[in-house]
């Protein structure tokens, strides 16, 4: 899928981060038969630069898939980092081209604009509306505490809780965009095309 997306400015962020880490890996190829030298330490730091190199990219990817689609990515932000701070769950699905209708249990409708205050207080922890996910449709909040289809893939993995899994459940069969919010750990990652991504922040 091309993505027309023109943040320059991140493109020349990754293309340095990611020449910094293949001169790390060469210098390692160098080193590997000095005998004086261990790895290992070099190894955990270059993990850790990939990591924070991948999450860059996905915090930016999703920014292109976003804004074709919703004006109110900002709002999202704000949302998802006040959700991750406070260790609130949450599961937000941008609908994009597909209908979805078929695919997820219809919940409450809302029918407001897009608004932080508005999804934050939705996902407050025993509010009637926190469990199951918000339908985001262009600018607006279409309903609440939807269900939605379970991915079969991580059935056994019990490190992947039950909104991931509804989240790669629904981009395994649609091309909607769902962002989750870890209750345990306050992570955020998207789902999209059935892969889940950690990200960073929403970039605004």
């Amino acid at each position: 899928m091309k993505i027309n997306c023109d943040f320059s400015p991140m493109k020349e962020v990754l293309r340095d981060d990611i020449r910094r880490l293949i001169r790390a890996l060469q210098n390692n190829i160098e080193a590997i038969f000095d005998e004086e030298t261990c790895l290992l330490g070099d190894f955990e730091k270059i993990k850790g630069d990939f990591l924070s190199i991948e999450m860059k990219a996905a915090t930016f990817y999703l920014n292109c898939y976003l804004s074709p689609f919703t004006d109110k990515y900002p709002e999202l932000s704000t949302s998802v980092q006040n959700m991750s701070r406070l260790k609130h769950g949450g599961l937000i699905v941008i609908q994009r081209e597909d209908p979805l209708e078929s695919l997820l249990t219809s919940g409450i409708s809302v029918g407001a604009d897009l608004t932080h205050t508005l999804i934050e207080s939705i996902f407050y922890p025993g509010s009637p509306l926190h469990d199951g996910a918000v339908l985001v449709n262009q600018n607006q909040i279409v309903s609440a505490a939807n269900v939605l289809p379970l991915s079969g893939r991580f059935t056994g993995d019990k490190k992947l809780g039950t909104r991931h899994r509804a989240a790669l459940g629904l981009t395994e069969r649609s091309d909607a965009l769902v962002l989750v919010v870890s209750e345990e750990t306050g992570r955020v990652s998207f789902a999209f095309k059935g892969e889940l991504y950690p990200i960073t922040t929403l970039v605004g």
